[in-house]
């Protein structure tokens, strides 16, 4: 596998740290699409778009926390997966579908997200 999807990750962290316009909108092409789920009804649309919910939503730094790496990188697709912890006890396992441009910035974003739960009732 090739740095594609590392170094699109260090620069997704770099940007999620600092919610900094330029650092968001160095990650995404013009006409990316960012699904915060795989049912978004409403994905954020182009970089602006993207730019400006982010900034709308955005973590503070220093209440969050990721530990994740890239899983996969074929045919202009990169599958990240890893734990959000947030400070306020929240946890998320992620996985992370990016389709990347020809540029390595990505054009599609879905984030899959799933707060850590039994999966069967007897593991509860």
């Amino acid at each position: 596998m090739d740095d594609t999807v590392q170094n699109w990750l260090d620069a997704y962290l770099r940007a999620w740290a600092s919610n900094e316009r330029a650092d968001i909108e160095a990650l995404f092409t013009e006409d990316a699409r960012y699904a915060g789920s795989p049912l978004d009804p409403e994905p954020w649309v182009g970089r602006q778009g993207i730019v400006d919910g982010w900034l709308a939503h955005r973590d503070e730094p220093g209440t969050w926390s990721f530990e994740g790496a890239p899983l996969i990188h074929s045919d202009g697709i990169g599958v990240v997966q890893g734990i959000t912890r947030y400070d306020d006890g929240r946890t998320y396992a992620n996985l992370w579908v990016i389709t990347f441009a020809d540029d390595r910035r990505a054009r599609d974003f879905v984030e899959w997200y799933m707060e850590p739960t039994p999966v069967r009732e007897d593991q509860a």
